[in-house]
């Protein structure tokens, strides 16, 4: 599999460059040449497949023969080592939990997968030290530094916006030590962002660091959020039915992931991209017209982006059609309020504990089921809810539980660098 660039499509990239360089060298996305059908044979065996043989049929296109499939299976099973289980919550409606691997994000799928594709490529061609160097708005970090903790030939350097990540996901984040470097900017996430693509800019820096991304730009953080599609329909398949998914989307990496999944064959119905009040794309769809803006705070912080990175991405699959894009997607954006009302009520209807950014997948999964009432949806879950503590803890109006493994992390000591623009980050890079 080839990769081209989203602001070149006559640069060609293998797998394995775009994964060591995560960017273009015009700073494009990349995007796959190509995205065949998987066969029929594939979707009727599905339900009764391990989940580790889905995941390898469905990425292994992507990867092509650049990893050799035994260690292929070896990264996707350490990838995938924990559940991802399908919950009914209410009449038509399910939730994907994709909070049970190690730092109890959705983000740890990517980040772990990339860590061993990485890693697998460093040993392989003795590229030398890489630096990851990554933003984050919450669920990134802790997942990023967890995945790549230890890993040999690689520095990892996080930037995240003080005071705009919840106490635990900064804890997962500035307590690891080892090869994991935590920068705490002044600024909001999009501010991260921007410096971290100034930097790949930089071709001083490039001198001196090889860098690479672990944001979902990176194809090897976005393409395994596939698997999650797989996954969900795999437990839901005896329904019968299409499955509409809504998602909690910040950066537009996940529902993007999910759209390559339907590419792919899956029998997905329809897409809701459902956003807090960082409603760009929600903008878009009702008027044509894309307009990134700041970023404005909520309590579910991971999706505070004003300026998705992944949304480019989509307009390729569908062809940059606005009304492709529009077919297949439908926007909605809750504020915190209601989000907040979301979550009581669900609590007190069905006892079941949303986290701020699933309660915003609810939301937008009800709203769309008022055209189309017979439909079955799934909502992504894509935290444990003790990662929101005392957002949740007010909203249901009662005490949750904190499970051992985040215990540990808060008593752990923070530590982090501050820094206050890119002067500084690049000044930090360069020693």
């Amino acid at each position: 599999m080839n990769y081209f660039s989203l602001n070149n499509k006559s640069h060609s990239s293998s797998f394995e460059n775009a994964v060591i360089k995560g960017l273009a060298p015009d700073k494009g996305l990349y995007f796959p040449e190509n995205i065949e059908k998987l066969p029929d044979s594939f979707f009727k065996d599905l339900p009764n497949m391990p989940q580790t043989e889905v995941a390898y049929q469905a990425i292994k296109q992507f990867v092509g023969n650049e990893i050799p499939e035994a260690e292929l299976k070896k990264i996707i099973a350490e990838t995938l080592d924990c559940d991802f289980p399908v919950v009914h919550v209410k009449d038509n409606v399910y939730t994907l939990e994709l909070f049970h691997g190690p730092t109890l994000a959705f983000k740890d799928v990517g980040a772990r997968f990339m860590a061993g594709s990485l890693g697998y490529f460093i040993t392989k061609n003795e590229v030398g030290k890489v630096t990851v160097l990554v933003a984050t708005s919450g669920d990134t970090g802790g997942a990023v530094a967890n995945g790549f903790l230890g890993v040999e030939g690689i520095d990892v350097v996080i930037l995240y916006p003080k005071g705009k990540v919840s106490k635990i996901q900064e804890k997962q984040l500035t307590t690891l030590g080892k090869n994991v470097t935590a920068l705490e900017i002044d600024g909001a996430f999009d501010q991260c962002q921007d410096m971290v693509k100034q930097a790949f800019l930089d071709d001083e820096i490039q001198s001196v660091r090889q860098l690479t991304s672990a944001n979902s730009i990176n194809v090897a953080r976005w393409l395994p959020q596939m698997f999650y599609y797989f996954l969900a329909y795999r437990q839901l398949a005896s329904e019968g039915k299409d499955i509409v998914f809504s998602v909690p989307s910040g950066n537009f990496g996940n529902v993007c992931a999910g759209m390559v999944a339907k590419e792919l064959g899956l029998p997905i119905k329809h897409f809701i991209a459902s956003n807090n009040a960082n409603r760009t794309i929600t903008d878009y769809l009702e008027t044509g017209n894309y307009e990134p803006r700041p970023s404005v705070s909520t309590i579910s912080n991971a999706m505070d982006i004003g300026n998705p990175s992944n949304f480019v991405r989509i307009l390729q699959l569908f062809q940059n059609e606005y009304g492709n894009v529009k077919e297949n997607l439908t926007s909605f954006s809750y504020d915190d309020e209601v989000t907040k009302e979301a979550m009581q009520e669900v609590y007190k209807e069905t006892g079941y504990v949303m986290d701020p950014h699933g309660a915003v997948g609810y939301l937008g999964l009800q709203e769309y089921f008022k055209d189309h009432p017979n439909e079955i949806g799934a909502f992504l879950e894509t935290a444990h809810p003790c990662k929101f503590r005392e957002t949740v803890e007010d909203a249901i109006g009662k005490q949750i539980d904190i499970p051992d493994s985040i215990k540990e992390v808060l008593d752990k000591e923070k530590k982090a660098i501050s820094i206050k623009d890119y002067a500084e980050l690049k000044s930090f890079l360069l020693s």
